[in-house]
This record gives structure tokens, sequence and C-alpha cells, in this order.
């Protein structure tokens, strides 16, 4: 994906979230969303209970920083820029869901605060997804590239559902958390490709 198509996405990807926020506006629940917890209730089972919980987890604050702190470990001996920012990215996917939260401000199905959008979905959005493109940067086999990006398909969709299961957020909740999780991945990707490449460019040689 070009530059360009990155910006284009985010753009896109920006532009669902807020459409997403307006209409969650003023704590509203929406048809769709009382169709999917009623789909949700149907589905549950006690043996589905802890796995739910486990997989939600992945989001979880205390979740996150170990593999944080072993992603940045893995990465040290070949990326060392990736390393040292993956943390200060989080630090800022944190910031920016806290700050989402608060403007949005609305209840969840079990009435608890501060709904919208998921921080468990966009949390684990943006550190699959950047987990992802840098298994695409390295030099592995196609085979492992995608089986990697499948692997951060799945967990993400899981933890989105688990969020769901267990009554922690309505459908567009997890709508919003994976749309602005996604437009900051996007940025991400952009800056890291805009400086790559400007670092490959052909530096002018001063004429005498």
């Amino acid at each position: 994906m070009t530059q360009r198509q990155l910006l284009a996405v985010a753009l896109v990807a920006w532009a669902g979230y807020l459409s997403v926020a307006i209409l969650t506006a003023n704590a509203t629940v929406l048809p769709i969303e009382h169709g999917a917890r009623t789909v949700i209730a149907v589905a549950r089972q006690p043996v589905l209970d802890g796995p739910m919980r486990a997989v939600s987890l992945l989001g979880e604050e205390w979740g996150l920083v170990p593999i944080i702190l072993l992603a940045s470990g893995a990465l040290w001996t070949r990326h060392r820029r990736w390393a040292g920012a993956l943390p200060l990215v989080m630090l800022g996917t944190a910031g920016l869901q806290w700050l989402a939260k608060w403007m949005a401000d609305r209840p969840r199905p079990n009435l608890a605060p501060l709904g919208f959008p998921s921080g468990h979905v966009l949390s684990v959005v943006v550190l699959l997804g950047l987990a992802a493109y840098v298994l695409n940067r390295a030099r592995a086999r196609r085979a492992a590239r995608g089986l990697g990006v499948a692997a951060a398909a799945i967990l993400v969709v899981l933890v989105a559902v688990s969020r769901l299961y267990l009554e922690a957020h309505w459908l567009l909740d997890v709508v919003g958390g994976f749309l602005l999780g996604l437009t900051y991945l996007l940025l991400l990707i952009w800056t890291a490709e805009t400086l790559a490449a400007r670092a490959r460019a052909p530096r002018a040689v001063p004429s005498a």
C-alpha cells in the first residue's frame, strides 16, 4: 500500500469513526445493538465464559504491558527503533482512548460509564496491527508473514467478540474502537513509511 493509499484509508476510517460516534451520541442504543446483544445471549454457554474472559485479558492494561515488554525485547536485536517506539505508541493509544471515552461518555450494557469506544479493541488493533506490519517488513517467508497477519486478525475479532459476550460494550462501541484504532495505526505506518522514504532518498550534492 502506497503512502497516499494509507492516508486515504485512514481518512475513511476516521470518517467512519465520526459517523459511529454521532450515531451513539446522547447514549442512544440502536436496534442493531439490541439485536446483537440478543444473539450473544442465545449463544452464551457456561463453557465459553472462561475462554472469553481469558481472551478479553489481552486488551486489559495489566495484560497489555507484559506483551508490550516482550514485543520490545523481541524487536531489540533487529528493529531497535520499533522496540523503543512501541511503548510510546501504546501510551499514545491509552491517551487517545481515554480522550475519546471522555468525549462520548456513553454507558455500557452493564450501566458502567465510558463505554464508547472499546479501549480493548482499540489497543489490540494498534498493537497487533503494528506486529503484522513489522512482520511483513521483515525478511520472513511469505507463509510466516501470512500466518502472522491471520493470527493478528483472528485475535482482534476474538477480543471484540469477548467484549460483547461479557456485556462490557455495545456493538457500536466495538466498531468505534476498531475504526479509531485503525485510523491511529494507519497514521503511524504512514509516518514510518514517510520517514523511511526520506532516509532512502538521495541527497542533492552541492555544486562547486
